[in-house]
């Protein structure tokens, strides 16, 4: 590991933590790499159920990519072909939950809009700041953003590349909650904590639900969710939960 991404594991929680508060913790092709080596490591570990993500130092959750790196690329095609961070994330079929404190711009709004429910310190901004150099992202921005907010207000974000405060951002449903600064981590880890606690295969099914709602038209995301639905039903976990339910204890979920 470089030491740009710190990794740490408790309690069925993966805590990945952009490490790089002197440069915004921008993220530099070792650091992507890092991250696709933890995700890797976090989808085969079935001790691991759900996934933290936040950035250090309070000035920023992450600012993209290290725009320096950028000119590295030898022609627009390897540009293009990268493997880019938020792919790794987006492609973890566990939960993920960001903490956001200070700048998600550029990559890092991207990086925020690839976890499944994200919260906010109350000095978080976040901007699609792309535009503002000439391009636009290509993390999935375009996408996510019209996945999670009014058509409107996804244009304003992509087209002017300003900052959207954290108030701002709640009003626009692109965040959960806001919260003080202080109590931000703590939150995320507390949420964090309580789906960890669900049963892992019923969690992972109902994200893979909701992006089956997202990409295909009702009726057969409908079917998709009852097929899940019947494997969950299927499971010792499903019969475990019944039991506790009937015997007024509390259930142990083992991921089976």
């Amino acid at each position: 590991m470089s030491g740009t991404v710190r990794f740490d594991v408790h309690d069925g929680v993966a805590e990945i933590v952009l490490d790089r508060p002197e440069k915004l913790n921008s993220v530099t092709t070792a650091m992507s790499r890092e991250l696709f080596e933890i995700v890797d490591r976090v989808g085969t570990d079935d001790n691991i159920r759900v996934a933290l993500v936040t950035g250090a130092g309070g000035r920023a959750f992450c600012v993209g990519s290290d725009v320096g790196e950028v000119d590295g690329y030898p022609d627009p095609w390897q540009f293009r072909n990268r493997r880019d961070y938020c792919d790794a994330l987006r492609a973890l079929r566990k939960p993920v939950v960001a903490a956001v404190d200070g700048y998600a711009y550029g990559g890092g709004l991207e990086l925020a809009l690839s976890c499944d429910i994200r919260l906010a310190s109350d000095r978080a901004s976040f901007a699609a700041a792309e535009i503002k150099l000439g391009w636009i992202g290509g993390g999935g921005v375009s996408a996510l953003l019209s996945a999670n907010l009014a058509a409107g207000d996804a244009a304003l974000m992509l087209m002017t590349g300003d900052p959207v405060g954290a108030a701002e951002a709640h009003r626009m449903r692109l965040v959960s909650e806001v919260l003080p600064a202080a109590g931000l981590l703590p939150r995320a880890r507390e949420l964090a904590a309580t789906i960890a606690a669900r049963p892992p295969i019923a969690a992972q099914s109902a994200k893979a639900n909701l992006a089956a709602a997202r990409s295909m038209a009702i009726e057969p995301a409908i079917q998709y969710e009852r097929e899940m639905q019947a494997i969950c039903m299927a499971t010792q976990d499903a019969a475990e939960g019944r039991a506790a339910f009937a015997e007024k204890r509390p259930a142990h979920f083992v991921g089976r």
